[in-house]
């Protein structure tokens, strides 16, 4: 029997990909970059994932990952500028950034009435806490876990693992990782974390993007309606 469901913030109920598409698109406005294409994005999508990558390996922490970000990028751009300026500006953008994905909220309204629901994130505590707020999301959350403030990322056990701990604290009869849920977009990061901590996993494929990583959820879906048809 399921009693907590763990649940990834970015591209799972904040559409990660839309606002930084709007942050990318007024940034080179307001420096006066070259004009915005949206192939650029495709850019800092593959520079982006390939850092996080590094930050689930724990090759990499947040801190470098924003000194090096658009460095990167703008090199693979031909683009002349400051990359740790623009980083900062990038931020500033994400820090009130909150698009939910279609069916986030009525999902989360329906899970926060039968389980203990928790945010299970990498990224900075205080803006991704702030999105949530933002986004009109927080309330339904009885815990939330960011990898800045657990200190360490997902898939990384120890993250599941110090969450639990935190969940069953003071909890007369405490909750098994086999009554756990972990809910997310990622197959490297949610679906690899949730399946080594002995978690249930289901992924969300809202892109349609076949699995070809050999890693196995216990349940994939494509819509946020469809978690109803699981728990």
């Amino acid at each position: 029997m399921i009693k907590a469901v763990f649940v990834d913030i970015d591209d799972t109920l904040l559409d990660f990909d839309a606002y930084v598409k709007q942050a990318l698109q007024s940034g080179f406005e307001h420096f006066g970059l070259k004009k915005y294409e949206p192939p650029m994005f495709e850019t800092f999508e593959r520079i982006n994932n390939s850092l996080w990558q590094q930050v689930e390996q724990g090759t990499l922490d947040f801190e470098s990952l924003g000194k090096i970000r658009f460095d990167l990028v703008f090199e693979a751009l031909g683009i002349d500028f400051d990359g740790a300026r623009f980083e900062t500006y990038f931020r500033e953008c994400i820090w009130d950034s909150a698009i939910l994905i279609e069916g986030a909220q009525p999902m989360l309204a329906y899970l926060s009435g039968q389980y203990t629901v928790c945010a299970a994130s990498n990224g900075p505590y205080v803006q991704q806490l702030h999105r949530l707020e933002v986004g009109g999301i927080k309330q339904y959350f009885d815990y939330c876990f960011i990898s800045e403030n657990v200190g360490v990322s997902k898939p990384a056990p120890a993250f599941f693992v110090r969450a639990l701990e935190e969940v069953n604290r003071g909890r007369a009869e405490p909750i098994t990782a086999a009554e756990c849920v972990m809910f997310g977009d990622s197959l490297s990061s949610d679906i690899a974390g949730g399946i080594h901590a002995g978690f249930k996993t289901v992924w969300y494929n809202r892109k349609h993007t076949a699995n070809t990583s050999g890693i196995c959820p216990d349940y994939e879906i494509t819509k946020l309606t469809q978690i109803k048809e699981i728990l």
